[in-house]
């Protein structure tokens, strides 16, 4: 692995990136009291794909045909999303926040070693944007959720804002994409 890049001098940025590091730190030092950060973490943790497996696997068991029909898209979705952010990363190549920007600190390893755009906040909205066409009556706990699971990967210092909210377009696009394609439940 290539040594991490020097971080660029505040002067040098331009007024966008000053105000996403800026909000990045301010994240990460609040994930720094115990509690919020073990919760965000545990959020994170969540997002990796154990909540979103158990969702599909619940609407496959006990939602029928229909359940099934849904989970199936829900992994087809969360597959192009995989393929799609590991294509941008290696584009983008974007240091992590905690290797380029002085102060924030990682409270988990990262998955991997580029930070745009966020992974876990694209497969993420691109589940939630399919489950909530298939199932709306789940909105309140995929939107809390989701949201979550974005903010955390602020917090913990894995990501910028304009990660999260790239990957926010990203899912939202992609989940509606392949409701288009599927033409819609």
């Amino acid at each position: 692995m290539s040594p991490p890049p020097s971080p660029l001098p505040e002067p040098a940025l331009g007024r966008p990136a000053r105000l996403d590091r800026r909000l990045c730190l301010a994240a990460n030092r609040w994930g720094t009291r115990t509690t919020v950060g073990a919760f965000f973490a545990l959020i994170s943790r969540l997002g990796d794909g154990i909540f979103w497996y158990g969702l599909m696997l619940a609407l496959a068991g006990c939602g029928g045909h229909r359940g099934r029909i849904a989970a199936l898209h829900m992994a087809a979705t969360g597959l192009a999303a995989l393929l799609l952010y590991r294509l941008i990363k290696r584009q983008t190549r974007r240091p992590r926040p905690f290797r380029a920007c002085p102060g924030v600190i990682a409270h988990l390893p990262p998955l991997d070693e580029f930070s745009f755009p966020s992974g876990h906040t694209l497969q993420a909205v691109g589940f939630t944007v399919v489950a909530l066409a298939w199932y709306p009556a789940l909105a309140p706990l995929l939107l809390a959720f989701t949201a979550l699971v974005a903010a955390s990967r602020v917090i913990l210092g894995l990501h910028y804002p304009s990660d999260v909210l790239a990957a926010i377009a990203l899912g939202t696009v992609l989940g509606g994409g392949s409701l288009w394609l599927a033409g819609s439940p």
